[in-house]
């Protein structure tokens, strides 16, 4: 029942990578990089598969040498989503794992050495269809920007940026996404600001080295929260020193605070307090943990008491107020039944499951009416 997002997105140029499109009006996407050893390929297809049940749509993946390039083309064909190609220096390796069949390359055109390479490796891009990302970090800016500037500003990252896409664009190639990323959330907010006045190509968000888990998200979420909220933004990484399913859950909880996009469950809880009639954060932390594997967007509103319990419940899919001996279901904005407070768990995860179904069921037979 979320209502739709007031924002408005800021109007971009739409790339493909792979089958998922990144700009214009498609939606938002969510990625993450695996931090396996590329070349265990077992272990590197099961950390994207973690990435994909949690909702990626992209993943990354470094190939720094010629064996892991070998190990990149085995992954991709054992992988359910598009895979970009993370390269530094190397043009032959970038070569390479273009025609391994990666879904994008993620170089600096500026950092792959003399304009013969640069050409090869946009004539291969340009072959084999696949679009570019220009990385800019403030912690790795060319050393007479440095000089110049002094220091990381957004200004200097700007201009990173444009010298990377003039070369680029004067080999009349025009099918690139760009990121301008900082640790530091003013610097990442001015960057990104600067640069979406300046071009019409799709932005890669991201607060880069944002550094642990909790204050790792706090920093992203404000960062890519600004900047979202300007309309700015075609795909987003959350990165974090943390495993990358929990980026992609992190992503999309940002997107979905926003009312962007949704991917899974959206609860609504309340701090709880003294008139609670259950242990509300037990329940949602429990609640929470079973039901990661939802993929289907809903809300779901568990308040431990009547005082809020009600008007949450009545904007929602699903909602629970609770009481003693049985709490209060609302379903879609009505009064449904009572279930056992002892038993909130098990009776609230058997009806987002039910849900979850129905929803999906109504899906199927929309896409199959459309279809006739």
């Amino acid at each position: 029942m979320s209502t739709p997002s007031p924002i408005k997105r800021r109007k971009t140029k739409k790339i493909q990578v792979g089958n998922v499109a990144v700009g214009g009006d498609a939606p938002i996407s969510v990625q993450s990089m695996t931090n396996t050893d590329t070349c265990d390929v077992d272990a590197t297809v099961e950390q994207i598969q973690k990435c994909v049940d949690a909702g990626a749509d992209l993943m990354r993946v470094s190939t720094p040498t010629m064996a892991s390039v070998e190990a990149f083309s085995q992954i991709r064909k054992r992988s359910s989503v598009p895979l970009i190609a993370d390269v530094h220096f190397d043009y032959k390796i970038a070569i390479a794992v273009a025609e391994a069949g990666a879904d994008c390359l993620r170089i600096n055109p500026g950092n792959i050495g003399k304009d013969a390479k640069v050409r090869e490796v946009v004539a291969c891009a340009k072959h084999h269809g696949i679009p570019i990302r220009i990385g800019v970090n403030a912690g790795s800016l060319e050393k007479d920007l440095q000089k110049k500037y002094g220091e990381p500003t957004g200004e200097a990252m700007l201009e990173s940026a444009l010298r990377h896409i003039d070369i680029l664009e004067n080999l009349n190639f025009d099918q690139y996404k760009i990121s301008v990323k900082a640790s530091n959330v003013f610097l990442t907010l001015d960057a990104y600001r600067l640069i979406s006045a300046q071009i019409d190509n799709p932005l890669h968000l991201g607060v880069t080295e944002a550094g642990v888990y909790r204050t790792g998200t706090v920093k992203s979420a404000i960062a890519l929260g600004g900047l979202l909220l300007d309309g700015i933004g075609d795909t987003m990484r959350i990165s974090l020193a943390a495993q990358p399913e929990e980026e992609i859950k992190i992503g999309f909880d940002i997107l979905k605070s926003l009312n962007i996009r949704a991917n899974g469950v959206n609860f609504i809880a309340c701090p709880s307090c003294s008139r609670q009639e259950f242990n509300v954060i037990d329940v949602m932390n429990k609640l929470e943990a079973r039901l990661e594997d939802i993929r289907e967007p809903m809300d779901v509103s568990v308040i431990g008491c009547k005082v809020n319990g009600p008007g949450e419940a009545k904007e929602s899919d699903l909602g629970i107020v609770g009481a003693n001996p049985g709490s209060l279901v609302y379903r879609h904005g009505e009064k449904s039944h009572k279930i056992d407070t002892n038993q909130l768990v098990d009776e609230i995860e058997k009806m987002v499951r039910e849900q979850a179904a129905e929803q999906a069921k109504q899906r199927e037979n929309e896409i199959l009416r459309v279809g006739q």
